[in-house]
């Protein structure tokens, strides 16, 4: 088992996935954030839909993942085709993981059915690992157990505790509830609010296998403090 407090903060950057997902990104940005990838090492370049090639194309050969997410930053708006349409071409692209939305409003409503295919529908129209926004805050514990079993009879690969800090910001006791009522081989990621290297410590020893945050650089130069940003 990984003792991650023995690990210096450079060391934490296979375990995060380098964000930038930001109205009026410029291709000079995008070209800086993948580079920025390489550097330190971190676990993926995560981009918007609409920087995915070029991300693709910077990072090949490097064994560094492409990440993108869609339904996202505001969850549950696109449609069931419309979302598998659109990972299937973020795939074309380059895209090797997908974080998702779920339609929290139809697991409210009871159209358990709809959430389940909504889920099912991308992960077969995009055939790489996809990482479910469950939004934990906004759910009751049946609604919460709900979530986890359906995502997971869809084939979703990863269970997330949310889809930003405006959502919930990231915690060990979230972590530790979607990792104990996981079953074997679906994994875990943290995102929201992550800023600080003590975050992401506390979140990998409570079971999660990624963190994604937009403040990846500061946390691990040691330089992250309280007024980064991060998703």
């Amino acid at each position: 088992m990984t003792d991650f407090r023995s690990l210096s903060a450079r060391e934490l950057a296979p375990y995060i996935q380098h964000t930038l997902i930001a109205v009026g990104t410029t291709r000079q940005q995008a070209e800086e954030h993948a580079r920025q990838t390489i550097e330190y090492g971190f676990d993926a370049a995560m981009v918007a839909g609409s920087w995915v090639g070029l991300t693709a194309s910077i990072l090949e050969g490097t064994g560094i993942k492409v990440a993108s997410a869609l339904d996202f930053p505001t969850v549950g708006v696109m449609t069931s085709r419309g979302k598998a349409a659109e990972a299937e071409e973020l795939v074309r692209l380059g895209a090797q993981e997908i974080d998702i939305g779920v339609q929290i409003g139809w697991l409210k409503s009871g159209d358990y059915d709809a959430f389940r295919e909504d889920v099912a529908g991308v992960v077969r129209a995009a055939g790489v690992p996809i990482k479910v926004m469950l939004e934990l805050p906004l759910l009751t514990e049946d609604e919460k157990k709900a979530a986890i079993e359906l995502s997971v009879e869809a084939g979703a690969a990863y269970l997330k505790n949310a889809s930003s800090g405006a959502i919930e910001v990231a915690n060990p006791d979230s972590i530790r509830y979607l990792v104990d009522h996981a079953p074997p081989g679906v994994k875990v990621k943290a995102s929201g609010g992550i800023k600080t290297r003590q975050q992401v410590v506390e979140l990998l020893e409570a079971g999660a296998s990624l963190v994604g945050t937009s403040a990846g650089i500061a946390i691990v130069t040691d330089t992250a403090d309280e007024k980064t940003e991060s998703y």
